[in-house]
């Protein structure tokens, strides 16, 4: 295939790194049947489509736009061979592999390539397949914050140093930044507000101005601003909560490197230079860093590494249907502040940094034993940043545990103390942290002991539980705890 082939673009591959030259032909489809077989949020619809067609506005004449209901008929309008990155998802890699006249090439937008993964997959032989060791093969093979063979300040990890509770007062530091919509926008706005009218699609959470980049153009000035004025704040609070400040010092630039405007080792260099240059602290610009050559690519390689299987999942038996209240974004329903927060965030915004998605709306799934293929899918149409490959294994495995150990050695289970230390939710909270039954038990309390207590067999052999199990076998009132907990049923707290 030469540079003519035209190289079809789905919409989380908008950058130009996904291009082989900057006069290569594209094609791009927007096929409303994807619309209609999930209720997405609407902000996250908005953005998708927003960036779609702003990159066809861009492209010109280089483009064929086709907005069709279904890929097919997309593909009926455009003659000739085509070539197309591997997709993000299995069912997008086995459609467009069935397809006669459509090259797949290897897949971009990560920092490492598929069969280096599985060269270092495999040469791990018995050991687990541990991020932290993959984070570092990574950062020697790319040269990332390193002093020739050494990792820069001696050390590979700061994340002790990242732990910090949040500041009374907030960070003091500017927001994100924020996009000034235009007509384009417009029009999908009124596109959405047409095809929801007449009952074609159905959307959750609400509508709101855009506020993540949706062109190349706007997701460097995302990234720039990050650099400028946020990357210096991020480490310490990093895992930390405030009910003032639903993003804290994260960069928000998630879902502009999951529609690929961004090409990630842009930011990782971004963010060494400011550091290099003393504009951030290392333990900071390490955390981030950590996130996109570790985190990042280490989930993408996982999702193909452990098959498209892997998503069905439930060692611990959790069967749960996700509650009305908690599928349909809720908040008002709720009186546990965290939650309700957490809710409201996802409502208002499509989005919450990742502590609130682990340890406030994972962790309240996992206590209550939500059934992980549903809440993962749920987190896949709810978050402006969800896609199938990010949700799958983040789901399944780090956050609900499903997997038995395979991507976390531990469930991320926590009582309210957890939530007390890192967030100021409890202290107007109507439940108090410390109370495991009566009216003002809290929630993930009471949810945190239930849970060991009903996982106690499968939880006892694990090394890091053992305490947890131990110190559940000394409570006095944990058949209380739990019928307490059986009490609520699927009410909100």
């Amino acid at each position: 295939m030469g540079k003519a082939t035209r190289r079809w673009l789905f919409a989380d591959q908008l950058g130009d790194h996904f291009l082989d030259s900057l006069d290569q032909p594209v094609l791009l489809v927007e096929a409303r049947s994807v619309l209609r077989r999930r209720r997405f949020h609407r902000q996250k619809a908005h953005l998708v489509l927003s960036a779609l067609r702003h990159r066809a506005a861009e492209l010109g004449d280089r483009a064929v736009f086709a907005r069709t209901h279904t890929y097919g008929e997309a593909l009926d309008r455009v003659k000739g061979e085509l070539s197309v990155c591997q997709p993000t998802s299995h069912a997008a890699l086995a459609f467009v592999s069935g397809l006669e006249r459509v090259a797949v090439l290897p897949a971009r937008g990560f920092t490492t390539p598929q069969e280096d993964f599985a060269a270092w997959a495999a040469g791990r032989g018995r050991h687990r397949l541990l991020m932290e060791d993959f984070y570092r093969d990574a950062r020697r093979r790319l040269d990332v914050l390193m002093e020739g063979d050494e990792p820069v300040g001696g050390r590979w990890n700061f994340d002790a140093d990242n732990r910090e509770p949040p500041p009374p007062h907030g960070l003091g530091i500017p927001g994100p930044w924020c996009p000034q919509e235009d007509e384009i926008d417009a029009e999908v706005r009124r596109d959405l507000d047409r095809w929801e009218r007449d009952g074609e699609v159905s959307f959750v959470g609400r509508d709101a101005p855009r506020a993540f980049p949706a062109t190349l153009a706007e997701a460097a000035e995302a990234l720039a601003h990050f650099v400028a004025h946020r990357l210096a704040a991020f480490g310490p609070y990093q895992d930390a909560m405030l009910s003032s400040d639903g993003v804290m010092a994260h960069s928000m630039l998630s879902p502009a490197l999951n529609l690929g405007l961004l090409d990630p080792m842009e930011c990782v260099r971004a963010a060494e230079t400011a550091y290099r240059r003393g504009r951030a602290p290392l333990a900071g610009v390490e955390g981030y860093v950590r996130q996109l050559i570790g985190w990042r690519d280490y989930i993408w390689h996982l999702y193909w590494h452990l098959g498209p299987d892997y998503r069905d999942e439930n060692l611990l038996a959790a069967h749960t249907p996700l509650p009305e209240w908690f599928a349909e974004l809720d908040a008002d329903a709720v009186e546990a502040r965290c939650l309700s927060w957490a809710l409201a965030q996802v409502r208002d915004h499509g989005f919450t940094h990742h502590i609130v998605r682990l340890m406030v709306l994972g962790n309240y799934a996992l206590q209550r034993g939500f059934d992980p293929r549903q809440l993962s899918d749920w987190f896949h149409r709810c978050f402006v940043d969800g896609y199938d490959w990010v949700m799958t294994p983040n789901v399944v495995g780090m956050s609900q545990h499903a997997d038995g150990g395979v991507l976390a050695t531990k469930p991320y289970a926590a009582g309210g103390a957890y939530i007390n230390r890192m967030s100021d939710f409890c202290g107007e909270c109507r439940y108090r942290p410390n109370r495991r039954t009566g009216d003002d038990a809290c929630p993930y309390t009471t949810g945190y002991w239930s849970f060991i207590a009903r996982n106690e067999d499968r939880l006892a052999a694990n090394p890091r539980m053992a305490r947890s199990v131990y110190g559940m076998r000394k409570l006095a009132d944990i058949d209380e705890v739990r019928e307490h907990e059986a009490a609520r049923g699927d009410a909100p707290p």
